[in-house]
């Protein structure tokens, strides 16, 4: 038989070449390690779980085997690092295989301030103490990276919930109106399906078919996303300038029955695609076809292009004065921004809209590599960090206060985590009754003690939130609409 070739499957590898050198390192008579996560820091007051759930099923219900040890081995003494073979053969013949680790956590889709614990992990046999930081590496990045996206896709939610409140009627279409267009942006398929799977908590709408495989796979997720027909460039150039107007039609009698056709409108000039194309060429044909033609730009200064050509389109459609005092397009035309959006530039499309008067349900939106791949895990400085050991039956509580940087202080001692008066904190383990602690225990010992459901996830992202942790992002487009009034 030929060497073993590592499939990126083996947990024993799925971490830093120097985690290898550690079960030595610790103070003789160490019996157990506590560690936890968290976010420490960044833009935002508050941050959206997820994605644990999906690391713990990928990866930790599944046993090592001899192979793996074996091509463990062979791997860090390519690496020139120590390697623990009879530690990793003891949890083969002890826990077939299983982590012996308990692993609880906030429950996932929950909306909380940031500088609180998320997940804790001990080992629960003291032969095995080691493990709970070696796999720090996976299970850090298997949190921080969902976590970011689906709190970004969250922070973009509430800026959308704000100018549909303000200037439609229609706020049930919030889970239409941020649609991912991330999936060739990001860095890998896992990438976009980690990613993918969060953005699908707070909206439906995606073309990163991943993430909705993932959402599916690891969380019972039944139809967690839609897409529908979006023509390219490659399919509008194809035809020819001389053709433009056909290549728009053509999508239009392709899918004349579907509830929604986008066609990108600017390989050219899109001026003159909303006046003399759409605007007149194709009028009857958008008329009289029994869904929503959504006109894309795709190029250009977001705040500008996406406003003009709502008014474009309004000038050769006509619109209606809704309840709240905004012009709204007939239903079947409205334009989709795809290119250039961020939570910035969103903002600002909502208060240039709201300074001509034309409501927020005109517009949906896509939104690519800004989404899924412009975070790191110091978007919110995550980290995690031993918070206590056991050393020959004495608990000590540890913790890490660098004198250079306050940020990366870390919390001693075992935690939990409570909903008081409205707030959540985390507070020392013993210091409330367990009932009170919503840390939940989600992993021990290779089984999975809560499975968490999609819509769950939903359901909890969705209730009701102090408004301080979102109205520093927010204000920004409250202040400047109402400077503009002004």
């Amino acid at each position: 038989m030929g060497t073993r070739i590592a499939d990126f499957g083996n947990i024993i590898l799925n971490t830093d070449s120097y985690k290898h050198s550690h079960h030595v390192l610790y103070p003789p008579g160490t019996e157990y390690v506590s560690s936890y996560i968290e976010a420490r820091g960044g833009p935002y007051p508050a941050h959206l779980v997820v994605g644990l759930q999906a690391y713990l099923r990928e990866y930790l219900l599944k046993p090592i085997t001899l192979e793996d040890i074996d091509e463990a081995e062979r791997v860090t003494r390519e690496h020139r690092i120590p390697f623990n073979r009879e530690g990793w053969l003891g949890i083969v013949n002890d826990y077939d295989g299983y982590l012996p680790l308990e692993i609880e956590a906030v429950p996932e889709g929950t909306v909380l301030p940031i500088n609180n614990v998320l997940v804790q992990v001990i080992n629960t046999d003291p032969k095995y103490f080691w493990v709970t930081s070696f796999i720090e590496t996976s299970l850090l990045r298997g949190v921080w990276y969902p976590t970011s996206v689906g709190t970004l896709s969250w922070y973009g939610k509430q800026i959308i919930r704000q100018a549909l409140e303000k200037t439609s009627d229609h706020p049930e279409i919030i889970r239409d109106v941020l649609h991912d267009y991330g999936a060739r942006g990001v860095s890998s398929q896992q990438s976009a399906a980690l990613g993918g799977l969060a953005h699908l908590v707070n909206f439906e709408q995606t073309d990163t078919i991943s993430g909705s495989l993932a959402a599916s796979r690891y969380y019972n997720a039944i139809a967690p996303g839609a897409s529908g027909p979006n023509s390219e460039h490659s399919t509008m150039t194809a035809w020819g300038r001389e053709n433009e107007a056909e290549a728009y039609a053509n999508v239009i009698r392709q899918y004349h029955n579907w509830d929604i056709k986008v066609i990108v409108a600017d390989s050219y000039d899109l001026k003159h695609a909303v006046d003399v194309i759409f605007g007149n060429e194709l009028k009857d044909l958008v008329d009289n076809q029994p869904g929503t033609v959504f006109v894309r730009p795709d190029s250009g200064d977001p705040v500008e292009t996406t406003a003009d050509t709502v008014e474009g389109l309004t000038k050769h459609y006509g619109y209606e004065i809704n309840s709240k005092g905004y012009k709204v397009l007939p239903n079947q035309i409205r334009a989709c921004q795809g290119d250039g959006i961020t939570l910035d530039s969103l903002r600002r499309i909502y208060e240039e809209l709201d300074r001509r008067k034309l409501a927020a349900d005109n517009v949906y939106f896509g939104m690519g590599g800004g989404l899924l791949q412009q975070i790191n895990r110091d978007t919110l400085h995550f980290a995690m960090k031993a918070n206590a050991v056991q050393v020959n039956g004495e608990w000590r509580e540890i913790y890490k206060r660098p004198s250079l940087q306050a940020l990366k202080n870390s919390k001693p001692g075992r935690l939990a985590l409570r909903y008081k008066d409205g707030e959540y904190e985390t507070v020392p383990r013993d210091s409330i009754p367990a009932d009170e602690n919503l840390l939940v225990p989600v992993f021990r010992n290779g089984k999975l003690l809560k499975r968490w459901d999609f819509k769950e996830l939903i359901e909890r992202s969705e209730r009701p939130v102090p408004s301080h942790y979102y109205s520093g992002i927010v204000k920004p487009q409250i202040e400047r609409i109402v400077a503009a009034v002004k």
